[in-house]
């Protein structure tokens, strides 16, 4: 069985807009194609699939088309929300999967978060 929202508004994560369907835009907060640079591309197929379909590890929100765009396949090097009050939960997740799923991070990928993070107040 599979569980769908159908009707409700979400607000978008990345920028505060408010969505009235789920498929106005999910994203994975650690892209696929970096997944797939940071280590992905040696996995099985089961093991993307459980990446991509992750609700375990805030791997997958809502977000505007918008945002969603935006951020495309960057890391937290080239790409932060622009709701600021965002950014330490997306510095967290995006830590927090990295290492949930034993990805590669590169020196600049590492240092951004560390900046996001010190957005908690």
């Amino acid at each position: 069985m599979q569980c769908r929202a159908t009707i409700g508004t979400w607000r978008s994560a990345y920028d505060g807009a408010v969505l009235d369907a789920a498929s106005k835009g999910i994203d994975h907060v650690v892209p696929l194609k970096e997944a797939w640079r940071s280590g992905a591309s040696q996995w099985t197929t089961a093991d993307r699939r459980a990446f991509a379909n992750d609700l375990a590890h805030s791997q997958l929100i809502a977000v505007s088309a918008r945002s969603n765009r935006a951020k495309s396949d960057w890391d937290p090097s080239d790409w932060q929300p622009d709701l600021v009050s965002y950014r330490y939960t997306y510095a967290r997740a995006w830590i927090s999967i990295k290492h949930a799923y034993a990805l590669t991070t590169d020196e600049e990928e590492r240092a951004s978060p560390t900046g996001m993070l010190d957005t908690c107040a």
